[in-house]
């Protein structure tokens, strides 16, 4: 199945290849695809509140975005031509998303992404631009012409909605119909052009920029609770320069910062907890309590939506983190990494209260009888 997707290049083969080095066009990467849902259920996506979605427009030379939630009557009035919809996380809503998804699997969880769906008119597109990550663009329906230009410092057109390269020159063009595959690195330019109303999937990956970790661990230390003191100064004299930070607040607050500590422990810790949490606009549906018996007779699936990781001795779901025993760290490994896993070898490893409580949190499924049997 790899070397088809990845036109007849193992996953190893193509990491050493291509990943972070240059693009891979495969034509038929997936023979007869046909997509992972039609216009009408994208477009209703899109109309709902709680979905990331985007409309797109180009008019006379100027690029207009609006922000979901779009009813079809935007929709409708957006024209036949240089419009294209955006929805992200697709694969939390569509079982094939989900499934096409998976198809990339070779690389780590903690790095996949999401689906993005892309439903264009001719001419529609969001213009010359950059990604910070890897995506994967598979053509589902109709055809897109892309414009390629080499990762370089590009400089952005200003007052621009989105981030526009000004200037772009293509070096390459492709043009690409239903079952073609385009992976491109970070930082290549390109442009994604319709030729006539086409849909587009983007698997993206997952690449904190900027100051995201910094800022991330900062909130992480102060969950954990920072040493706190408070400022005493009882000497205090006259001041003869009332402008001027005050020496004592200054060494207090020097020695209050450098008191901070943190260990690799705690990073891998803030590490789980930051790559599993959630996309924003998701929302898990809560359940009941099951019946005792049911996981032995079950097969634990996790939602589309649930994200689990694990390191070291650590499990960590949806921005959560626990630390269990030896056998029901390997049986919830299995779990992560398969993302199902038979309910009786869960429930021997002791983990049926934990499996409940992430069903009734919505994190996962119990499907009755899909290889529960099996340990």
């Amino acid at each position: 199945m790899e070397e088809t997707l990845l036109g007849g290049l193992s996953a190893r083969a193509f990491l050493r290849r291509h990943w972070q080095k240059r693009p891979l066009l495969v034509r038929g990467a997936l023979p007869g695809f046909k997509g992972v849902m039609d216009k009408r259920a994208l477009f209703a996506l899109a109309s709902r509140n709680d979905i990331e979605s985007r409309l797109v427009r180009r008019t006379k030379g100027r690029w207009d975005v609006r922000e979901g939630p779009l009813p079809r009557a935007a929709l409708a009035r957006a024209g036949v031509r240089d419009w294209t919809l955006l929805v992200n996380g697709v694969d939390h809503h569509s079982a094939a998303a989900a499934r096409l998804l998976r198809r990339f699997a070779f690389v780590s969880e903690s790095r996949l992404d999401d689906v993005m769906v892309s439903y264009a008119v001719p001419g529609g597109g969001v213009g010359p631009h950059f990604d910070s990550y890897d995506v994967f663009l598979i053509q589902a329906h109709g055809r897109r012409r892309w414009r390629l230009a080499r990762a370089r410092p590009f400089a952005l057109v200003p007052g621009a909605p989105i981030k526009l390269i000004a200037g772009f020159r293509a070096e390459e063009e492709l043009v690409l119909g239903p079952g073609d595959l385009l992976y491109l690195p970070p930082g290549w330019g390109h442009d994604g052009i319709a030729l006539d109303e086409c849909i587009t999937c983007s698997v993206g990956m997952r690449a904190p920029q900027g100051d995201e970790l910094p800022a991330a661990f900062l909130d992480y230390l102060h969950e954990r609770g920072l040493p706190a003191a408070g400022y005493r100064d009882p000497g205090l004299v006259p001041a003869g320069h009332p402008g001027r930070i005050d020496r004592g607040i200054l060494a207090h607050a020097a020695r209050q910062l450098g008191r901070i500590r943190w260990s690799c422990r705690d990073i891998g810790d803030f590490l789980g907890r930051h790559l599993s949490s959630p996309r924003p606009h998701t929302v898990f549906a809560s359940r009941r309590m099951p019946p005792p018996g049911r996981l032995a007779r079950s097969t634990v699936v996790l939602d589309p939506k649930t994200r689990m990781l694990y390191r070291g001795g650590r499990v960590f779901l949806n921005g959560d983190s626990w630390a269990p025993g030896p056998a029901a760290l390997r049986q919830l490994a299995a779990l992560a990494d398969r993302r199902s896993a038979p309910g009786r070898a869960l429930a021997r490893a002791g983990l049926r209260r934990l499996i409940y409580e992430w069903y009734c949190a919505g994190a996962l499924d119990l499907r009755r009888g899909e290889g529960a049997e099996h340990d």
